[in-house]
């Protein structure tokens, strides 16, 4: 069954498989991250668990029965009582049922955190992320660009919030 952990060090090797391994496929539909952000991959972690540490942030990552990381999601520019929520799911671990259900266990953490709602953004070609925004209570309250690209912008009140089901296997 996978669980959610907070991004710590020792995720590094899983993590950066993760994301070499999936990068096409991430690349299909949201903007691919850079070669640099390979090659640079360490330095870019320090500073994501300085962010972290300091509660701008806070990552997370979906992890597998065997270790393997199967997703990320994250909150982030934390303010005001509310922080933007990014997530990936690995190729292989699509279509599961498992972002929705990430997404709501993260609602709940937002809450633990002092968080009183969530933004997301997501493009209007990306039917995948709009539908586990809906189908995880968020509104759609406007339209934006993303990279270029036309999509909605989204809100998640967490007063209303309840549990989230069992964690897909």
């Amino acid at each position: 069954m996978p669980e959610i952990q907070p991004l710590r060090p020792g995720h590094a090797p899983a993590l950066l498989a993760f994301e070499q391994e999936n990068r096409a496929y991430f690349a299909a539909s949201i903007p691919d991250r850079g070669d640099d952000y390979f090659a640079r991959f360490d330095e870019r972690l320090r500073d994501l668990l300085a962010e972290q540490e300091a509660g701008i942030c806070y990552f997370h990552v979906l992890v597998g029965a065997e270790g393997e990381v199967l997703g990320r999601i994250n909150l982030v520019d934390v303010a005001d009582g509310g922080a933007d929520l990014g997530y990936r799911i690995a190729e292989r671990a699509a279509g599961r049922g498992l972002a929705t259900w990430a997404v709501r266990e993260l609602c709940g953490l937002a809450r633990t955190y002092g968080l009183t709602f969530l933004r997301a953004a997501t493009t209007l070609d990306n039917a995948a992320s709009r539908a586990v925004l809906a189908r995880s209570g968020f509104a759609v309250v406007g339209e934006t660009r993303l990279s270029g690209r036309p999509g909605l912008s989204y809100l998640r009140s967490l007063a209303d919030f309840t549990a989230p089901r069992t964690a897909p296997r």
